[in-house]
Order: structure tokens, then sequence, then C-alpha cells
């Protein structure tokens, strides 16, 4: 069977008078930007040969298992590359892993900058990014992605040592942003990190990865009633 994508309800459909959103938190791939999905989407972005299906698979497997090692500054980048050249059989080099490394961020979804502008005219209310990634991609942020620069507090996985869903994870964004609790509205593509996030007591809402996800944002905003 095919798999299909764990939704979790959404909490806009029941009452909203048991928060005080101060903060909009947005997830970076998935929610801002666009990303690969399967190895092959990878080498075509990167432009070069992907390999068969079989070791395509293998190559995202082995990409999905380290990627919590990676995203909290427990891996080089070259450690990562070679890790996944070897999943190859030897069919890409290091410098095609680093290639589909630096390709997998796409471009950004169209609208968000515009509603990231609208949301810092409130006064009462900051924007934040939170992100499970590594320095390299983080470093591609300022020069490539405009949008995430116009949020106020940004905050990655690598620079924590921690990665959602971790508890720990969502403590020490806390700390570093001043808002807590339902105080914070929580946009991520992740079903783990939406459950990671409402079981720590933020108001956490999943966005569709495959569809308009400023659309999706918006209306959640005016269930909310920030907008």
């Amino acid at each position: 069977m095919p798999n299909r994508r764990r939704i979790i309800p959404p909490m806009a459909e029941m009452a909203h008078t048991d928060h005080d959103i101060r903060l909009v938190c947005f997830d970076w791939g998935g929610v801002i930007l666009k990303i690969c999905r399967t190895w092959q989407e990878g080498c075509k972005a990167a432009g070069i040969k992907a390999p068969n299906a079989k070791i395509s698979k293998k190559c995202l497997a082995k990409q999905d298992a380290i990627a919590k090692r990676f995203h909290t500054g427990q891996m080089s980048d070259k450690a990562f590359c070679r890790s996944l050249a070897k999943e190859s059989e030897d069919f890409h080099t290091l410098e095609d892993i680093a290639a589909v490394h630096d390709a997998w961020l796409l471009e950004e979804y169209p609208g968000i900058a515009e509603l990231i502008e609208e949301l810092n005219e409130f006064a009462d209310l900051s924007t934040a990014l939170f992100s499970n990634t590594n320095a390299t991609h983080w470093a591609r942020m300022e020069e490539d992605f405009p949008a995430a620069n116009l949020i106020e507090h940004k905050h990655a996985s690598f620079l924590f040592g921690l990665a959602k869903p971790d508890e720990k994870a969502f403590a020490a964004f806390e700390r570093r942003v001043g808002a807590v609790g339902n105080q914070i509205l929580f946009f991520d593509d992740s079903p783990e990190n939406i459950e990671g996030a409402r079981a720590f007591g933020w108001c956490a809402e999943q966005i569709d990865h495959t569809g308009d996800t400023v659309a999706q944002m918006r209306q959640i905003l005016e269930a909310y009633e920030i907008f």
C-alpha cells in the first residue's frame, strides 16, 4: 500500500479562548521553503544523474537515519557526505553528495514574505523561525532565501545541539524568545513535531507542504483571530 502522510487534527477547529498568542513561529523546510522530498528529486535539482530506485531509496533512508546527528551538530558536512557516498555503493562521489545536499533547498513558497511582513506590523506580536537543519543550509538563508530574514527570532537545531520534537529543544527555544506555552502559535509540516509542541503546551498546527502553505497559515491565523 502507498505511504500516506499522517495528519494531525487542527486545534483551529476548537474554541480558541485558552491562549494569548504573542509569537508566531514557523518551521523552515515545508512551511516557508520548498525542499526536495526524494533522492531522485535532489539529483535532478543538482543536475546530476540519479542512481536506480533501489540505491536512491537507500540514500534517502540513510539521510533520514543520520539526520538527527547532522542537524544537532554532531556530524560534520564531510562525514555526512562520506556516509551517503558509501550508501550509494560508489555511484556518487563526495562532490555529487555535496551538490545534492546543496540543491535540496528549492525556493520559498509564494506569498510567504508578504505574510511575515504583515505579522511584523503588529506591535504586540513577534515572529520566529525554529528549524531542524544544519550549518550548511543555514548559511544559505541570508543570501538565497530573503523571506526568512524578515523573521525576528531565528533558531536552528544545530545551534542548540537539540532537535524537535525533543522537549528540551522546545524549552531551549522558549528561553531564547521570551514566550512560553500557549503564547506560541507554531507551524510545522511534521506530525511528530506538532505532537511534541502540543505536549509542551504550544498552539501547534500542521501545514501540508504539498499545498499552498501560505493560504493554510492565513486561514489558521484568522481562526486564532490574529488576522
